[in-house]
Formats: C-alpha cells, sequence, structure tokens
C-alpha cells in the first residue's frame, strides 16, 4: 500500500509540509516495497485556484491511499474522501517520523476539514 506525505524535500529525513494541497511535494512511499518517490508539487502550488483538487488528483494518480499532512482543505479533503484516500494528521517534523507514527497507528484520523479553502 502506498500512503503519501506532505513535504518541502524529497527524501524521507525532509521536513513535513503542514499544508496538503499547496505542499511544496509529496513522498510516495510504498509500504510493500519499502521504496520512496518524490513527487514536485510547484506547479499546482503556484495555481490561482483548485490547489487541493490537483493536488488529490495527483495522489490518486499515484495510487496513495493514505495521505499524511498537517491540515487539509473541504475541497481536498472532499475529492480525498471521495477516492477513498484515508486522510491521517500529524505535526511531525520530518517524514521519516510522521511514516514511524504511521507505522505504529498513532496518527488520528482527519475526518473533515480542518482548516479553510487558500490556507496558507
Amino acid at each position: 500500500m502506498k500512503v503519501a506525505f506532505t513535504t518541502s524535500g524529497t527524501t524521507l529525513d525532509s521536513p513535513m509540509d503542514p499544508r496538503f494541497g499547496r505542499a511544496a511535494g509529496y513522498i510516495i512511499y510504498d509500504m510493500d516495497t519499502d521504496t520512496v518517490e518524490a513527487v514536485d508539487n510547484r506547479q499546482v502550488l503556484n495555481s490561482a485556484h483548485g490547489a487541493g483538487i490537483q493536488a488529490a488528483e495527483a495522489i490518486v494518480r499515484f495510487g496513495a491511499k493514505s495521505v499524511v499532512t498537517g491540515h487539509c482543505g473541504p475541497n481536498a479533503h472532499r475529492a480525498l474522501s471521495a477516492a477513498g484516500v484515508r486522510i491521517y494528521t500529524t505535526q511531525a517534523p520530518t517524514v521519516a517520523e510522521a511514516l514511524e507514527a504511521y507505522r505504529a497507528g498513532a496518527l488520528a484520523t482527519l475526518n473533515s476539514a480542518d482548516v479553510d479553502g487558500h490556507w496558507s
């Protein structure tokens, strides 16, 4: 199973980005193969509208079944939920620490948006 982490870097040691739609990028971690793929989100990050929905579509295209982020707005939350992607929240400083918390089952599920749209 693949899990997407919002980040400002390209490795597991990179800082988490607290934003979902306007995150600098994503680390897609495959739990089955223990592999990492970095995804650049700068094109969506700089879009005027629809960043959350575009980011959600990208996460679904990459095959992630879960997202770990700091916060998620209403449009992104609806799009991810409609696609069957589970959303978890964390305040972990790095992707590696967020991954460790995910594996331990220590992350809270985000059942609704926790910020307004266009949050940054």
